[in-house]
C-alpha cells in the first residue's frame, strides 16, 4: 500500500497549511517531489493518485503537472540520473556530442537505463548554467564544462561508489 510515513504526512500537512483554504493544489509540486523521493525515484499512477487524494484534487490534475515538468520521472530510473542540457548554449558547446558519447559508452538511448540499473540518460531543457556549458545535472549537483574524459571519470567514480 502506498502511504507516506507519519513524519512525511506531517510534512505534507505543513506544506498544505502554507496556502489559503481551498488552494491546497498549490502544494502539488513539493508533495510530488516528496513522493518521488519516497517511492523509488519515480511517479507511477498509484503514487500520483495517492498525491491527488492527499490534496483533495483530481488525479488528472496531478498527471498534468507530473508529465509537464522534466524533474518528475514517470518511469523507473537508474540510481544515477544523467540529465544533460541540450538547449542553445550547451548545444553550441557540444552537448549533442556528450549525449552521444554517454549513449555509446553506456549502451543506452535517451530515456533508457543500463541493465545494471545504475545509469539513466535523460536530456534536459535549460538547467540555468549556460556559462558552464556543456553541463548536466546529477542528483543535486551540476557537472560542468563536460568533456569525454570528465564523463569517463564521473561514470568510473559512480560505479566505484555503487560497489561500496
Amino acid at each position: 500500500m502506498i502511504k507516506f510515513s507519519e513524519e512525511q504526512l506531517s510534512k505534507v500537512t505543513e506544506i498544505i497549511a502554507r496556502y489559503p483554504d481551498g488552494k491546497q493544489k498549490s502544494a502539488l509540486i513539493p508533495v510530488l517531489h516528496m513522493a518521488q523521493n519516497e517511492f523509488g525515484g519515480w511517479l507511477d499512477a498509484p503514487v500520483m493518485d495517492y498525491v491527488a487524494e492527499l490534496l483533495s484534487i483530481k488525479p488528472i490534475e496531478v498527471y498534468e503537472v507530473a508529465s509537464f515538468y522534466s524533474m518528475f520521472n514517470l518511469k523507473p530510473v537508474g540510481k544515477y540520473l544523467f540529465e544533460v542540457c541540450r538547449t542553445g548554449p550547451c548545444m553550441l558547446n557540444g552537448s549533442d556530442e556528450i549525449i552521444q558519447y554517454i549513449k555509446d559508452k553506456l549502451g543506452i538511448n535517451e530515456g533508457e537505463t543500463t541493465a545494471d540499473g545504475l545509469f539513466t540518460l535523460k536530456p534536459a531543457e535549460c538547467l540555468g548554467a549556460c556559462g558552464y556549458a556543456p553541463m548536466m545535472q546529477l542528483g543535486k549537483n551540476y557537472k560542468e564544462f563536460l568533456t569525454k574524459e570528465k564523463v569517463d571519470k564521473i561514470i568510473d567514480e559512480l560505479r566505484a561508489a555503487a560497489k561500496n
